[in-house]
């Protein structure tokens, strides 16, 4: 039966609960926001029409409480809840509970959720519905001499994922057998902190792979539906960071065995509503024959939905919204045909010519191309906590083609303009220009392999002379310097220098953002070599080793595993010496 919604409550934040409003607004459909006391002046609280404060800044006493959710929505006779993505919205239980409040939940039921929710088991079914797996262990059994066994038995290297996992968090690649223990560990700990669940799998790493997903659709009638698919190779430590459609240079007999795959992927589980089938293409003979895997299913509405959206000119969230009230896909397979070329990336708050150190901090200026999609859920003024995900906005043009598209984003990325945090936007410039990937030769490494060129710092040479500002106190015009004499860093050393810290190699550990001490690996008075690891410091969401800058023996350790910790927290020194 279909169940007309009046008025919906987003239980998410930032960019996509204002996506989601905008839909909403468009639809004569009321919203509600939920926020947390971090989020109390944020731009998605005031354009909703209502607004309940959940409760403190982290996510487990705001965002992730579910019954707070399903209370708000009861408040203020909410009749559906849209997840957006990330929290709750693969949360089966969360689901089920709002089914017990009767209040719809706009995504798949919590079986669906649940089928998907395991990687282990989720391969499993696949191979019953005659989909493509990577080679690999996804047994129950979490002893570490079974892994261990099972990883040397596929050979390196291998890749560890938590089978709970999503957004990179809980991943591992290992390239020899004595570091698998150490990498085995330290998924374990990111699956267990990011999703209450330690247990891992391991698989074949493919040496020259592609990640390309299928956008999938099911109503609750049995019809599915594919809407073409996407390319996310260009990732750094499995994040996204730039994402196109169609996927470029694919052959048509591959895009159509993929969207078949797909499809049958979403049967096997009686799919409903929005979701997104990830496959891996090894490319390592080329891409004309390429096989493809399942990787995983997410089971929701993705980051990078937008291309698709430009794509195929619908909007996405309408679509969800009207197969929760229980209408029919709006549209058939062979009605959906797509047209041009579209392009996202994610602008972050991060240090890309350092390490890609997180950068918090307010926005003093904040603007983008009129001619860009933009959805960001900031403006200038704004902060950018260490609580939540460091994505500034998401940048999406759409072209006649993939040439089109790409003058397009070049222009987009070229006017932006941000001030008051450091970001990749200099990488950003630097990627979509990359004659390689201009090219189209590209696989999952490709930022791995090209990073010492991509992490350049910007300079006001690489803008065309007609976009420059004329402006002396722009950014364009800005020659001081301020990294430019600094060697290149590893990407994953974390020894923060900006200030006078000491002299570079003095020995001296800064914390470069606030977080979380997860694990200690020296003591006072060890003896330790330049580069070997001293502690992993969790912040915004992921893991970081920070590494020792010169050889020599610690000292002044003052921090213990499990405390929190400020920016330009001294942690420890190491006093010069042969180890």
């Amino acid at each position: 039966m279909t169940r007309v919604f009046t008025k919906v409550l987003i239980a998410n934040r930032g960019e996509i609960a204002r996506r989601i409003i905008r839909t909403c607004k468009a639809k004569g459909i009321k919203t509600v926001a939920v926020y947390s006391e971090a989020d109390s002046k944020a731009l998605f609280v005031r354009e909703a029409d209502e607004a309940i404060l959940l409760g403190p800044a982290p996510a487990s006493e705001s965002y992730l409480r579910g019954d707070k959710i399903i209370a708000a929505a009861l408040e203020t006779g909410a009749q559906a809840i849209h997840p957006g993505y990330g929290f709750l919205s693969e949360n089966a239980e969360f689901a089920e509970n709002c089914a017990k409040a009767n209040i719809e939940f706009i995504g798949p039921s919590p079986a669906s959720i649940r089928a998907m929710a395991l990687k282990g088991a989720a391969k499993a079914l696949m191979i019953q519905a005659n989909v493509p797996v990577t080679p690999g262990y996804h047994g129950d059994d979490q002893d570490p001499k079974v892994l261990q066994k099972a990883a040397d038995e596929i050979g390196y290297p291998v890749l560890i994922k938590a089978v709970a996992g999503g957004g990179g968090k809980g991943m591992r690649r290992v390239d020899n057998a004595e570091d698998f223990a150490a990498a085995m560990q330290s998924a374990q700990r990111e699956g267990q902190n990011a999703f209450g669940d330690s247990k891992i799998l391991v698989e074949k790493y493919l040496l020259v792979p592609r990640h390309v997903e299928i956008q999938v659709f099911g109503d609750k009638f049995g019809n599915v539906v594919h809407l073409f698919e996407r390319d996310c190779s260009m990732q750094r430590r499995h994040q996204k960071v730039l994402e196109e459609a169609p996927a470029p240079n694919l052959p048509d007999h591959i895009r159509k065995a993929m969207g078949e795959a797909a499809v049958n992927a979403a049967k096997a589980i009686n799919y409903v509503g929005a979701g997104t089938v990830e496959f891996i293409v090894d490319v390592a003979n080329g891409v004309e024959n390429a096989p493809f895997y399942f990787m995983e299913m997410n089971t929701r509405l993705q980051v990078e939905h937008p291309v698709t959206e430009e794509i195929l000119g619908i909007d996405l969230v309408d679509w969800q919204l009207q197969i929760a009230a229980g209408q029919k896909l709006p549209k058939s397979q062979g009605e959906t045909v797509a047209n041009g070329h579209a392009i996202e990336v994610r602008l972050y708050a991060e240090d890309a010519e350092n390490g890609f150190l997180p950068s918090i901090g307010k926005l003093t200026k904040l603007s983008f191309s009129p001619l860009a999609r933009i959805e960001t859920g900031v403006e200038a003024g704004d902060e950018i906590s260490i609580h939540y995900d460091p994505m500034i906005a998401k940048i999406i043009v759409h072209g006649k083609n993939r040439t089109d598209a790409l003058s397009k984003m070049r222009a987009a990325l070229i006017l932006a303009h941000i001030e008051g945090v450091k970001t990749n936007l200099g990488f950003l410039r630097r990627l979509i220009s990359d004659a390689d990937f201009v090219a189209a030769n590209i696989d999952t490494s490709y930022i791995e392999t090209h990073l010492t060129e991509l992490t350049k710092p910007w300079k006001n040479v690489e803008i065309a002379p007609h976009i420059m500002d004329a402006d002396p106190t722009s950014p364009w015009n800005d020659n001081g310097g301020w990294q430019l004499n600094l060697p290149p860093r590893a990407p994953h050393n974390m020894v923060y220098r900006r200030e006078s810290h000491g002299d570079l190699g003095s020995g001296e550990i800064i914390s470069p953002m606030p977080g979380k001490i997860i694990s200690l690996m020296v003591k006072n008075g060890q003896k330790v070599a330049k580069g070997e690891p001293l502690l992993i410091l969790e912040a915004m969401k992921m893991e970081h080793m920070m590494r020792a800058d010169i050889d020599g023996e610690v000292s002044e350790l003052s921090v213990s595993e499990g405390q929190q910790i400020g920016e330009k927290t001294q942690l420890l020194k190491i006093i010069e010496g042969e180890k």
